[in-house]
């Protein structure tokens, strides 16, 4: 787990400025669209679409804006018509890639997604080379100023969380998924505030890269959530923190 929320702050630190350009707001418009066509415009009884809502209001998408993306997805309005793909690969050093992606032109982003693999120093593989090394979970971070490691451990416990893990700084909280809206309003509840609260996909174990492997990994990483049909981008690299940095 090393490594993976420095890459998470990394990530939602670059959100806020995706939000600016309004990527943020493309990139939750279609999770929303996507969950209302698959279970339906109610999120009472729709979990996925409950949790992209809940996205949407972090990134200040109007209400307005919600409810249309929201009107796609049941028919209620024209919209494009998206088709949800896990792409899987080996980044450089042999880091294991996992990218989930909602396209309306399959070819288009297949051929994008392998020349970006190439051009730094991986490549893209077939379905379930890497997917088996990661397993979805609840996953928040809580920086660790706000409580001791041992009373966050006992809040997190008690509320349904699987483990608490210390890494540069910060807490990890992990849970299964269907316990991530309890974990998190639990928490909540007793004044916790979160770096990162969502479902992820947790690398089991971790690949230690360095130098031009590290700067490489961060470029594709970087490339790889900056293309227009990449939704989130998951990886098991570990590179030295001040390596980050850098």
């Amino acid at each position: 787990m090393s490594g993976h929320s420095k890459w998470h702050s990394i990530k939602h630190k670059k959100a806020a400025a995706d939000a600016k350009r309004g990527k943020a707001f493309t990139r939750v418009s279609k999770e929303i669209t996507v969950a209302a066509k698959i279970g339906g415009g109610d999120p009472d009884g729709n979990a996925r679409l409950r949790a992209a809502i809940a996205a949407a209001k972090t990134v200040n998408m109007p209400s307005d804006t919600i409810k249309r993306a929201i009107q796609k997805g049941t028919g209620e309005l024209p919209g494009v018509n998206y088709e949800e793909i896990t792409y899987e690969g080996y980044g450089p050093g042999g880091v294991a890639v996992l990218l989930q992606t909602m396209t309306d032109n399959r070819n288009r982003t297949v051929s994008e997604i392998r020349h970006l693999f190439s051009k730094y120093n991986g490549n893209l593989g077939e379905t379930g080379c890497v997917g088996w090394m990661f397993d979805r979970k609840g996953y928040m971070v809580v920086s660790g100023d706000q409580k001791s490691e041992e009373e966050l451990l006992h809040i997190a416990l008690e509320a349904g969380a699987e483990d608490l893990r210390e890494d540069d700084g910060n807490f990890e909280i992990i849970c299964a998924p269907d316990d991530f809206e309890t974990v998190k309003e639990s928490l909540e509840a007793k004044g916790v505030e979160f770096e990162v609260a969502e479902i992820s996909m947790i690398p089991q174990n971790t690949v230690k890269v360095t130098d031009k492997d590290a700067k490489n990994t961060l470029k594709l990483m970087e490339m790889l959530e900056d293309h227009d049909d990449v939704q989130n981008v998951y990886a098991n690299f570990d590179i030295d923190p001040a390596e980050m940095e850098e």
